[in-house]
């Protein structure tokens, strides 16, 4: 049995909660991945719609963010925190966001991500390719 650690979810505020997400996504993608930090931040942050996931203590554990275009991404968990929820539930409010939005979702996934992707009701578009030394896939899903 399965004990999971309890943790929140929240819509973000890029002036206020900037360096949290920064911390997350750069253990992730930077440390962890080693994406070059030039490329991990881009002028989309400020205007995205950011999600966060917070320990009991207010910690940032994963974040994930919207673009306008309905495009998901920056989806990063830390790696204590992983198969513990944190992703799923971070997918399910970028989703609810853009069906509030009706933005039509679509995201470029590690290759290594396509199950989680497809179990959301992503499907693959098109063949991977490369981006920042990772393999990726485009998905995109078909919304009612």
């Amino acid at each position: 049995m399965e004990t999971r650690t309890q943790f929140t979810v929240r819509l973000a505020d890029w002036s206020a909660d900037r360096e949290a997400l920064r911390e997350v996504r750069g253990r992730v993608f930077v440390e962890e991945q080693g994406v070059p930090a030039e490329l991990e931040h881009d002028d989309n942050d400020p205007v995205a719609i950011h999600v966060i996931a917070e320990d009991p203590a207010g910690q940032p554990v994963g974040t994930g963010r919207l673009l306008i275009s309905g495009q998901i991404g920056r989806m990063a968990v830390l790696p204590a925190w992983r198969h513990r929820g944190v992703g799923h539930a971070l997918m399910e409010a970028l989703l609810a966001e853009a069906a509030s939005r009706a933005l039509p979702p679509f995201l470029n996934a590690q290759q290594t991500a396509v199950k989680f992707y497809s179990d959301f009701g992503f499907s693959p578009v098109g063949a991977e390719f490369t981006e920042a030394g990772i393999i990726h896939r485009r998905m995109e899903k078909k919304v009612d």
